[in-house]
């Protein structure tokens, strides 16, 4: 379990046999750009292991089991930079073994030296009160599982009709032979435990020794205009009422990984390194597609995609093409017909054994997931195929956008710090948000130049910012600046413009409830201004496209 890496990361990290094992070839190179990029992977099956778009952060976190909030120092580019890692490993070799095995590629090809430390951080304390509801073990079985207690999700109403109050899941975890020290370590990385964590670990202070049976019942944050039913159980509130534990903030050492150092380009790949690779399947198994019973409005069940297989009930052919072709909701798709966005498919296929699956322990109940990145060659085919698709690419003029430079309020920022952004407040803790609920997002970078900003915006702003931005602001030297502005949806109208317009435009600071469009917040915040321009951009061209696919 992830909690015991964080219990025993102090001892226990960097613990490798006298000669740790490697892959036995790899191929590592820079990211290719992608506006969200996520990490993706690790990926293992067939002997091909993959990990996609993931930052040095991202590697020593699978390599060594830690949380990100637990990796200290480094170089400036260790939470920018993106990677692209494919290598081979054997097919008998298990997931700590390919742990340990990218240990080694990350000091190889990196260069990269760690050490062990701890740092005082904020975090929980797990209390026990006067009258402890835990049991002492009555068996020898040890270890915790998980379920959710729902009912199925009532069916879509009608036209014109509300959508029914959805029942608030319960989540059930229980516990075997399980100490305090271990439940404490877990209880951040339990499912849904995140929203009430913020990222703050949680230290064991019951005194209570021994191995204990339990049972806890919590629902997970209810989103913001989420209509539920039920009864909620907070997470803190049911430790307490249920098991007699409490759970309050303190500061404590935890322990952490502090990075010595590292080189941002790899060391070169092995000459003709593709070569070592068996190919990449593009093609199902076996596949069924056809026409949803639904109807043009049958939506069916949630799409589900693991372990190999894809199953998909009504869903329209522009969300496969999508997929398919990697490309998102606001690209154009050119010559498409009307009934793309209307008429729904059932879509069932199982993808051959070569497809990499997550590289994970296999779990009861737990669902591993799929190489999306290796199904979009199939479900290309699989279109082309049964819809008799012809298709290309072609550059068309497409609005783009300018970053420039009114009068910059911009602060230095610190050479020695990561560059990076995240949600939420800088280190003076100031949160507009605290005084205007429309104002939805807050968002803090750090040591971060004007190009780098630029290429981040369509990451940091969805929905207002479709493509790549480009930095004209002529300002040099790396900054921190932190900027609060409004989501889209929070938007009167929701930010729906006209014609070539960035989406939020306008004079959104006088919106009646409080909202403020990134376009105002830009120039008043930070003295930097966002405008569009046109300029070539390949699209997708459908040239021809049957409305049924062909038979099964």
């Amino acid at each position: 379990m992830r909690a015991f890496a964080l219990v025993l990361v102090s001892t226990a990290a960097f613990a490798q046999p006298a000669t740790p094992p490697k892959f036995t070839v790899a191929d590592v190179h820079p990211s290719s750009h992608n506006s969200i990029p996520g990490v993706r992977g690790p990926f293992f099956g067939d002997g091909r292991y993959e990990l996609r778009y993931a930052t040095m952060v991202d590697l020593i976190r699978m390599a060594y089991g830690v949380d990100p909030e637990r990796i200290y120092g480094g170089p400036s580019w260790l939470e920018y930079d993106r990677y692209d890692i494919m290598a081979i490993a054997p097919k008998g070799s298990t997931v700590e073994a390919r742990k340990l095995m990218l240990q080694s590629l990350l000091a190889d090809r990196f260069h990269l030296t760690l050490h062990n430390d701890s740092k005082p951080m904020t975090a929980y304390k797990l209390t026990a009160g006067k009258n402890s509801k835990l049991q002492a073990s009555s068996g020898s079985d040890t270890g915790c599982t998980f379920r959710v207690d729902q009912p199925p999700p009532p069916p879509p109403p009608a036209p014109g009709e509300p959508r029914p109050p959805l029942d608030l899941p319960v989540l059930v975890y229980t516990c075997k032979g399980t100490t305090m020290a271990a439940f404490a370590g877990a209880l951040p990385s339990m499912p849904g435990a995140d929203q009430y964590f913020d990222k703050k670990g949680v230290v064991d202070q019951t005194e209570l020794s021994g191995n204990f049976d339990f049972t806890l019942r919590y629902t997970p944050k209810i989103p913001s205009g989420l209509v539920t039913k039920g009864e909620p159980m907070p997470l803190f509130e049911a430790l307490e009422k249920q098991l007699g534990l409490k759970l309050e903030l303190t500061n404590a050492p935890m322990p952490v990984i502090m990075v010595d150092g590292g080189i941002e380009i790899p060391t070169p790949n092995p000459p003709d390194v593709a070569k070592s690779f068996p190919p990449i399947p593009d093609e199902f198994d076996v596949a069924e597609i056809k026409v949803s019973a639904g109807g043009p409005q049958g939506r069916g069940a949630q799409p589900e995609i693991k372990n190999g297989r894809v199953i998909v009930p009504g869903i329209t052919l522009q969300n496969l093409v999508w997929l398919a072709w990697d490309i998102t909701p606001n690209d154009e798709i050119v010559g498409a017909p009307k009934w793309l966005n209307s008429d729904r498919f059932d879509l069932i296929a199982k993808a051959p054994e070569g497809v990499a699956l997550g590289d994970m322990t296999p779990t009861a109940g737990r669902s591993i997931p799929v190489n999306i990145d290796a199904l979009r060659p199939m479900l290309r085919k699989l279109l082309i195929d049964r819809f008799k698709m012809q298709v290309h690419m072609e550059d068309r003029p497409t609005a783009t956008y300018v970053l420039s430079a009114l009068k910059p309020k911009l602060q230095k920022g610190d050479p020695n710090g990561r560059t990076k952004w995240n949600e939420g407040p800088a280190a003076d803790a100031k949160d507009p948000r605290n005084g205007n609920p429309a104002l939805g997002r807050l968002v803090t970078c750090h040591n971060m130049n004007m190009a780098q900003f630029a290429k981040l915006l369509q990451e940091i702003a969805g929905g207002y910012i479709h493509d790549d931005v480009i930095d004209a602001t002529g300002i040099e030297g790396n900054f921190d600046f932190t900027f609060y502005f409004s989501g889209i949806g929070q938007l009167q109208g929701g930010g729906k413009g006209g014609g070539d317009a960035i989406p939020g435009g306008g004079d959104s600071a006088s919106d009646p409830t409080g909202a403020l469009s990134l376009l105002d917040a830009l120039p008043k915040q930070l003295g930097l201004k966002l405008e569009s321009q046109k300029r070539p951009k390949p699209v997708l061209v459908i040239d021809h496209i049957e409305q049924k696919p062909t038979e099964n």
